[in-house]
């Protein structure tokens, strides 16, 4: 297009258009590794890391979704909020795929461009996947997300970040992950790796999207263990479709245990809209979660 000969009310409206995209949320910081010395059984799994996705797996919205596997070496990385709209309100996102892989796109940087977009920082964590052979399928994600919160935490001032509203948002698997670190009081015994002393691992406030592997395959109010909640987990918001594959009762379970025990909970179920979308809109009323959530966290008074 050759903007010299546009009208001058189109040009404007495109100039405005590129200015507001520009401003709802900033470039993301270069990663910065979890493990300076190399994550736990880095060794072990010795693996190249890279994209699985191949032209005929499924789409989502029309768009391919990137399908990261064989993480050895987890990172952190940064997408602050603009200054202008800075909450200091920071977010962990964990994006799903199983434990298999990391739905890097759609359930990663698509979701720290929208958190930025109404004023929270997010940082996009890249857990190790696959699963580890003869360990439970969150065990090592979970002392990824343990370091991670602590390093997000230690990090507040060069960050501009408030240290006491950081979150954590998951999906899927990364959902069970969220909500596995909010039911974690003290940083996992790993041999060798020292917690960072006097920072707290679990979250402030936690947002789980479809989330999976809550309860017994077999019994759908048997909560799993690592799940369970106390009195201080933190507030929760859940949304999920009642024809998600996963099953809606592990939600509709863990909102019920999370009200037993006395902590804030708000939960939505849709009457369809299946699993994997991220925020990808469509005219399923479920992909209108994110505002939903922008709603809790503004009544909570994290976007001030």
């Amino acid at each position: 297009m050759n903007l010299k000969r546009c009208p001058f009310t189109l040009l404007a409206t495109l100039c405005l258009s590129i200015f507001l995209s520009s401003a709802s949320h900033s470039a993301p910081l270069d990663p910065i590794p979890l493990w300076p010395n190399g994550a736990p059984e880095s060794v072990q799994y010795d693996r190249e890391e890279y994209d699985k996705t191949t032209p005929e797996d499924n789409r989502v919205d029309g768009r391919y979704v990137s399908r990261l596997t064989n993480v050895v070496n987890p990172t952190l990385t940064l997408y602050p909020a603009p200054a202008s709209r800075n909450t200091g309100t920071t977010v962990l996102v964990c994006p799903g795929g199983g434990y298999w892989i990391l739905a890097n796109d759609l359930e990663g940087s698509e979701i720290c461009e929208w958190l930025n977009s109404i004023g929270v920082n997010a940082v996009l964590l890249k857990y190790r996947v696959p699963r580890r052979e003869g360990r439970a399928p969150h065990e090592a994600p979970l002392e990824d997300a343990a370091r991670a919160m602590q390093l997000i935490r230690s990090k507040a001032i060069e960050w501009n970040l408030d240290p006491t509203k950081v979150g954590v948002l998951g999906f899927s698997a990364g959902g069970h992950l969220a909500a596995t670190l909010s039911n974690t009081e003290t940083f996992p015994e790993i041999e060798g790796v020292p917690a960072l002393e006097g920072i707290a691992v679990r979250p402030d406030f936690s947002v789980l999207i479809y989330p999976a592997y809550l309860v017994d395959q077999d019994n759908a109010d048997a909560l799993h263990r690592e799940v369970t909640p106390t009195e201080q987990t933190p507030p929760t918001f859940i949304s999920i479709s009642m024809d998600d594959p996963v099953r809606v009762e592990g939600s509709i379970a863990y909102a019920m245990a999370l009200k037993t025990a006395g902590v804030p909970v708000e939960l939505h179920v849709y009457p369809e809209g299946g699993h994997g979308y991220g925020l990808r809109r469509t005219a399923n009323p479920v992909t209108t979660w994110p505002d939903r959530a922008e709603d809790w966290m503004r009544f909570a008074g994290l976007l001030e």
